[in-house]
């Protein structure tokens, strides 16, 4: 089988044979059909996240279960899955309390190997990583068997696998984390995968105005698409947060959302905020970067800052749902693919990323 493994950060992708043990108690094998190409793998490929290596990137996908290892009770073969790239042990503190992004029962065994520290893929012998232990730019995984969740056998693969990141993580960051009343006015900055259905999220909640910042045209014409009413380039516009303020009738709105959470962007969903409103960091900033509001404005106008991980979404019970969603035709994720690649191809896609081209792109397996 073939895998697309990173042995240096700042080096491409190889696309190069693997060898894969067979699961272990509580693991499962899976067939990969579609994983998508997310800025989250990017940061593992540049450096941002110091992560082991080699490692083979991949969070965002969808697959069929080919083998059970002993124990294994929740799926079988045949069954088609999305993965989660959150591990659940389901008896921490935040799994008791429903939290189960938060889980902090896995965090002594390393990020790249399966729960018992151990590797199952290797190349030439050695062992490679896994991004998230799961590592899904790979023809065949094995995984925990908690971080494959089952889902409807007619949902198509590669609408599946975005579920299971950028769809799952901005509907969720609006419905699971804000949770918005049905006429609020909403901000969402950033318009990739997850400002995408950050929109989408806010239209199936009933918002009664969804502005969508972003500093590339035809973003923000995609976003309209999606159920955004006004758009913002912030590149041209010299005054954002006062442009926001203009379309809501001069106070603001009552949520924003920050799906690219670098310093500019954080401040403006502080500042494009009415009184009482309330803005999420939902976009993964890097270590270094350090919120740019004032703490004053805070305190006299009641705002409230945030930040969700995963959109706070719970996968056992979130996926299915927005893959009902999506055949009842309530959620648009055919709109974000705008290219497909072969494996082989992964390189090109993450150009294609990198450039603002595509919303998402998408590799699908034979």
């Amino acid at each position: 089988m073939k895998a697309a493994v990173l042995f240096k950060p700042n080096e491409p992708l190889q696309v190069v044979e693997c060898e894969l043990d067979p699961p272990r108690a509580q693991e499962v094998r899976v067939k990969m059909k579609a994983s998508g190409v997310c800025q989250s793998d990017w940061h593992i490929m540049n450096g941002d996240w110091p992560s082991p290596m080699p490692i083979v990137p991949g969070h965002e996908a969808a697959g069929e279960i080919l083998e059970c290892g002993p124990g294994v009770t929740t799926v079988k073969p045949g069954d088609h899955v999305i993965f989660s790239f959150r591990p659940h042990c389901g008896r921490c503190r935040y799994c008791t309390q429903g939290r189960t992004v938060l889980c902090i029962g896995r965090a002594s065994v390393p990020p790249g190997a399966q729960h018992d520290g151990t590797l199952r893929l290797k190349h030439k012998g050695a062992g490679i990583n896994q991004m998230a232990r799961i590592g899904t730019f790979s023809e065949e995984v094995v995984v925990p068997e908690e971080m494959v969740v089952p889902i409807r056998k007619d949902m198509p693969w590669a609408q599946a696998a975005l579920v299971g990141c950028c769809v799952a993580t901005g509907v969720g960051a609006v419905t699971r984390h804000a949770k918005i009343e049905a006429g609020s006015t909403v901000l969402v900055i950033g318009c990739g995968g997850v400002g995408l259905n950050a929109v989408q999220g806010a239209m199936l909640s009933g918002a009664s105005k969804i502005i969508a910042a972003d500093i590339l045209d035809n973003k923000l014409e995609m976003a309209k698409t999606f159920g955004a009413t006004h758009t913002i380039n912030t590149a041209t516009d010299n005054d954002p947060a006062k442009k926001v303020k203009e379309i809501t009738g001069g106070l603001g709105v009552d949520y924003s959302f920050d799906a690219v959470s670098i310093g500019p962007t954080q401040a403006l969903a502080f500042d494009a905020l009415a009184p009482g409103g309330h803005g999420v960091a939902v976009g993964v900033p890097a270590a270094t970067a350090r919120a740019q509001y004032s703490p004053m404005m805070m305190v006299f106008g009641e705002k409230t800052m945030s930040g969700t991980f995963y959109g706070s979404v719970r996968p056992d019970l979130d996926f299915p749902v927005l893959v009902d969603h999506y055949m009842n035709k309530r959620l648009n994720i055919d709109g974000l693919i705008s290219r497909t690649y072969r494996l082989e191809e992964i390189n090109e896609g993450f150009k294609r990323m990198m450039a603002g081209e595509v919303a998402r792109g998408v590799v699908v397996f034979d």
